[in-house]
């Protein structure tokens, strides 16, 4: 995984291990998590920044919750970054790996759900899994009137000539 969690150094780097049919390579300072991506890349130096949830919508979606004269401590963001950013981190790579036993390139929504499934987090399966359902319904019919509307403009483009 990643490592230097809280460095305050400005240029904030992090130490990734990858996993090549059994040789690992590694990339950067010191980590103590190691984490196996399907890359042919050999080493890969990944700033802070680039493995992080922006925290402007981090801060964004706690305040949501949050009554309105509530106040969050940049301190309380900083953490609540580097925490959904590792949980993100730890239910893609699970997917990854699964993609990857199966020699599938792609991770898609099913997998993402199979994830949080198989390392516990069940109670957000389900409703993962009800909510894609939901975009695929509302996705399909939205390309079926895009499909409509493109046909539509065709026969009236025709009659008009």
């Amino acid at each position: 995984m990643v490592d230097n969690i809280g460095s305050n150094s400005s240029d904030k780097a992090a130490r990734i291990n990858y996993n090549f049919g059994g040789a690992t390579t590694s990339s950067g300072g010191s980590a103590d998590h190691e984490h196996h991506y399907g890359s042919s890349s050999s080493s890969l130096l990944i700033k802070e920044q680039d493995r992080l949830l922006p925290i402007a919508n981090v801060g964004r979606i706690m305040k949501q919750i949050l009554p309105p004269n509530a106040k969050i401590s940049k301190e309380a963001k900083e953490t609540m970054q580097e925490c959904v950013s590792e949980f993100i981190s730890f239910v893609t790579g699970e997917a990854s790996d699964k993609c990857q036993k199966e020699k599938r390139k792609t991770v898609n929504g099913d997998d993402v759900c199979w994830a949080l499934a198989t390392l516990g987090f069940d109670d957000y399966a389900e409703p993962l899994k009800r909510y894609l359902n939901k975009y695929r319904e509302f996705e399909g019919e939205r390309s079926n009137q895009n499909k409509e509307m493109g046909m539509n403009n065709n026969y009236e483009e025709e009659t008009d000539e």
